[in-house]
């Protein structure tokens, strides 16, 4: 094939390397000795057949079958290419796999299957129902599709998914849901006109009816032009069902009037010409791929207001199944459910649409900077990198599922399973959620210095809508309420949350004749004061809680760490109150490990360091874990006399001193840490069992080394830095941080230092 696009080189380079194809499998057992060898195959495999074979629903508790789908198709009607067979198919069905497991997390295979004869082509996917927990048929061409799905959905007891037809159909249904809120339509009243009488087409008008769109009302129309009573040319039993008339018609003829165009059929169908004779602010779904059945900009030329949709990436209201089949399966199989009806289709349409209502997520906003993420016109439905479709969507499905009896494992608590679910997509949500309950028992002010970032706008219009705390913004009020409303933020100054102006505020002479009076011995003249109160927005949001007009102060999301320790430690440091360490917390696949002193000492002595694991144990209680505090070290076990090894020493001592409430254990290495079989190795008598959960070094470069390795890696998501030692009145997170990371962090404000001593 000669290199003619722009994507070919780059496509297979990515599709052969750095190994052929985007699949691989991986064990999740171990297999590192005879005895797991033993329970994975012969003879403990055994008691697992035998317990499915008393009760097969069982299945899903002893194998994989509960979160496995199966991807099958012929390929005689993949994607733009048509009728390519089942094995040039195989690269669609892999990447349709990889879909399931990047938004849903359901384990899928692909299967492409050399067989032409629909019945025969159902008879071999109903024989494989003992493999999969549900099935994903794709790609497979009309009327064949609508035989093979009809005979599976009778035959098999899981549920069975025919993503072209009803994913399509789910996604068009949000869309359409949200262009006639936008323009104050009703599907009742509507008149529907469509090009395609294929599987998506055929399904997307089933959906519409389902919705309450009338059936007179609905023109369907083909190559051959109107599908009317009586005609015989390119007809099938599903086209006959939406015959309109008696008498030929043509597309142009038939457009007049129309409210909604659904195109599911080939470039260029539908001329700005036919446009122009359709109802005032027309809906105008082009779908057709890669080509629309027209461009955007030429019904824009003759309709400007028109709402419009393609199953493009580079326009607005892209048309994507990945919408749905993720969160629909997930929600199916969550509960056992043995088909995909009506009602969870519904649920996940809904579902769909609600969210694109609400405000956009920080996630989904980073994904697509630049791009104008408010619902409207240009915003019907949610982008694809949306991570709260997972728990909007899926719960949807599931509670449906539940409630129209086809749920074999119903669920008890549907407000859990959709925190489970988030938690999958947020990883930091579950061990968040300690934080955010003890947030909830008070109502705090807290202050953000960098108030006209689009993090700190995110994060505090998610604290409005999540937490009972109340957000303070420094920055100018022009500025922040422009940034609001470009980010389709909800929240308004004034209204929903306060804003400190730098350039002018009533409290102006109050906050730097304070900064005066406490830096006044220490070089800050009053002309000097009164400049920091006008620039320092760092200084600013101190004093204010110095002054008791906020809570707590969070910055940094500019500028270095130290800086920033400077001014809050002037002004909120006492003899009581001082800066001990910075703690972050590292998300993990395996589990929380906490690490400190990050940033506040650089060669912190026997007494600071002491300080900051004393600190850190308490800080862990915060987030539902009980602390195993390693205190790392080049030393081990006093086997080196190093600087690092004497000071770890030291904090031991100190330690050891007092009775203490939590497990501590050093000088150590980070792999003795750990590793409990190389800790008991070296040091039998260690005081904690299994991996330490904190580690604790004796300087900052060791710290921030281990916590931005396993952030560069991705193997980590961090929650912090936490400022210890400052009674919660005060913290400074870094540059890096996200909107996600800074509502974290402010639910780690929101907590009353009562609640964690």
């Amino acid at each position: 094939m000669s290199d003619d696009t722009p994507t070919q080189k780059p496509a297979l380079r990515y599709h052969e390397f750095p190994k052929p194809g985007k699949l691989e499998i991986r064990a999740t057992k171990p297999m590192a000795n005879g005895r797991d060898l033993a329970l994975a195959y012969s003879p403990g495999v055994a008691e697992a057949c035998m317990e499915i074979k008393a009760n097969p629903s069982d299945a899903s508790r002893y194998t994989a079958r509960g979160n496995l789908v199966a991807v099958v198709t012929n390929g005689t009607a993949v994607l733009g290419l048509g009728n390519i067979g089942a094995l040039a198919s195989k690269p669609v069905m892999e990447g349709k796999a990889v879909l399931f497991k990047k938004f849903a997390n359901i384990d899928c295979f692909d299967i492409e299957l050399d067989e032409k004869d629909p019945e025969k082509l159902a008879d071999i996917i109903c024989a494989m129902e003992p493999s999969f927990g549900a099935i994903n048929l794709e790609d497979i061409k009309a009327p064949d599709c609508f035989i093979v799905e009809q005979i599976c959905r009778e035959r098999m007891g899981i549920p069975v998914f025919h993503d072209d037809q009803h994913g399509t159909a789910i996604v068009v249904g949000a869309a359409a849901t949200n262009a006639l809120e936008v323009t104050g339509r009703s599907f009742a009243d509507l008149k529907v006109v469509s090009t395609g009488g294929g599987a998506a087409g055929i399904a997307c008008l089933n959906m519409l009816l389902k919705l309450g769109v009338k059936r007179e009302n609905v023109w369907l129309c083909d190559i051959k032009g109107l599908v009317y009573e009586g005609r015989e040319v390119e007809m099938t039993p599903q086209k006959a069902a939406y015959a309109q008339g008696s008498t030929a018609a043509t597309l142009d003829e038939v457009i007049e009037g129309a409210d909604l165009f659904l195109g599911l059929s080939g470039p260029g169908v539908l001329k700005p010409e036919m446009v122009a004779k359709m109802a005032p602010r027309p809906i105008v779904f082009a779908l057709a791929n890669p080509t629309p059945e027209i461009m955007p900009d030429e019904v824009r030329k003759v309709a400007p207001d028109a709402i419009i949709a393609t199953g493009r990436s580079d326009f607005p209201n892209q048309v994507n199944n990945v919408l749905c089949f993720p969160f629909i399966f997930r929600g199916a199989l969550d509960v056992g459910a043995t088909e995909i009806n009506d009602q969870m289709q519904l649920g996940c349409i809904e579902g769909i649409a609600a969210l694109a209502r609400a405000t956009t997520s920080a996630e989904a906003a980073a994904a697509y900077k630049g791009e104008q993420l408010t619902f409207g016109a240009d915003y019907l439905i949610p982008k694809p990198f949306d991570p709260r479709l997972m728990g909007v969507v899926a719960s949807a499905v599931a509670k449906a599922a539940m409630e129209s009896g086809v749920a074999t494992r119903p669920l008890d608590d549907m407000e859990a399973y959709k925190e489970k679910l988030d938690g999958s997509v947020f990883k930091s949500a579950l061990i968040m959620r300690p934080v955010f309950a003890a947030a909830a028992q008070a109502e705090r002010r807290i202050v953000f210095a960098e108030g006209e970032d689009e993090r700190v706008l995110r994060a505090s219009n998610a604290m409005l809508e999540e937490t009972t705390d109340k957000p303070i913004l420094i920055g100018r009020p022009d500025v922040i309420e422009k940034r609001c409303e470009r980010a389709g933020l909800s929240m308004r100054p004034g209204v929903d949350f306060d804003i400190v102006n730098p350039e002018r505020d009533d409290r102006y002479r109050d906050y730097w004749q304070t900064y005066h009076k406490i830096m006044a011995r220490r070089g800050i003249t009053p002309n000097l004061a009164k400049a920091i109160m006008r620039t320092n927005t760092t200084a600013i949001g101190a004093i204010m809680v110095q002054r008791g007009d906020a809570d707590s102060l969070i910055c940094g999301t500019f500028g270095q760490y130290q800086w920033h320790l400077n001014y809050v430690n002037q002004v909120l440091g006492t003899p009581d109150l001082h800066p001990v360490g910075a703690l972050s917390l590292m998300i993990l696949e395996d589990g929380p490990l906490f690490i400190a002193d990050t940033h506040v000492h650089p060669e912190p002595s026997p007494t600071q360091i002491a300080e900051s694991i004393c600190a850190a144990a308490r800080h862990v209680r915060r987030f539902g874990v009980e602390p195993k505090v390693a205190v790392c070290s080049y030393s081990q076990f006093g086997n080196h006399a190093c600087d690092s090894g004497m000071r770890a020493r030291g904090a031991m001592e100190l330690l050891d001193a007092a009775p203490r409430d939590f497990a501590y254990e050093g000088e150590m290495h980070v792999d003795a840490a750990l590793d409990d079989a190389v800790r008991r190795h070296i040091f039998p008598e260690a005081r904690f069992d299994g991996p330490a959960n904190v580690l604790i070094f004796p300087n900052a470069d060791a710290a921030s080394a281990v916590r931005n390795i396993l952030k560069a890696k991705g193997l980590g998501l961090e929650v912090g830095p936490i400022l210890m030692g400052m009674g919660n009145r005060a913290h400074i997170v870094t540059p890096s941080i996200t909107a996600r990371g800074l509502l974290n962090m402010s639910a780690v404000a929101g907590t009353p230092v009562a609640h964690y001593g």
